[in-house]
């Protein structure tokens, strides 16, 4: 990726930044959806130059302030015009001019979509695990179950960052199911060429991740 454009939200006492990455992001994947090369494949990479783990550092939101949109070619960020997008949210967001990504780089990061079950499928999944051990060692249910919670306890993480995400096709602009999108992000020594989907994250295709220039 040789060329960049960040986006700033600005944030206000009537809009915090989890509710401005909801909106901005939202019309950044409707955006791509618009623009895309692809079946779910899109040009355009997404970066967060601020994002942090909530386990490891404390934020006022995980993700921070900057969008960082990337693209092989200058051209591919003039084509989807992403000031056209956010014309709405313009009190709220800064956007700077497009960029040559800096010479020298040698960390990449790979973004990806972390599929993270919801509190009632995680309860499903735990009681039909209990009752088929239950089943298969002739023990109770509830000496299974009990163990099952305990190890998830133990084991269980805390939550990747996540946006609040509306699924949407390119020519909606209503409607569609609402759910957290949760974001990995991994460091790498290497470049990895790879597609992006629709929400500017990496596609696993072959074995390989897109990654993005990380500065």
């Amino acid at each position: 990726m040789k060329y960049y454009q960040d986006i700033t939200l600005l944030p206000d006492a009537e809009a915090n930044l989890g509710f401005l990455w909801h909106k901005v992001y939202q019309q950044i994947h409707i955006a791509l959806a618009d623009n895309k090369i692809a079946e779910n494949c899109s040009a355009i990479g997404l970066s967060i130059p601020e994002y942090c783990n909530t386990k490891s550092k404390v934020s006022a939101f995980p993700l921070g302030k900057k969008i960082r949109l990337m693209a092989e070619e200058q051209s591919q960020l003039e084509k989807i015009d992403i000031a056209h997008w956010l014309k709405r949210f313009q009190d709220y967001v800064h956007i700077k001019s497009i960029q040559s990504v800096p010479t020298g780089i040698t960390k990449y990061a790979c973004f990806t979509r972390k599929h993270v079950k919801g509190e009632a499928r995680t309860a499903k999944s735990i009681e039909s695990k209990a009752k088929h051990q239950a089943e298969k060692f002739n023990v109770s249910y509830e000496e299974c179950l009990k163990k099952i919670k305990d190890n998830v306890s133990l084991n269980k993480r805390e939550s990747l960052p996540f946006i609040q995400v509306r699924s949407l096709s390119s020519n909606e602009t209503q409607g569609g199911r609402l759910f957290p999108m949760f974001i990995k992000m991994e460091l790498v020594d290497t470049k990895q060429v790879n597609h992006f989907n629709c929400y500017g994250l990496s596609l696993k295709e072959e074995g390989k991740e897109a990654t993005v220039p990380w500065f």
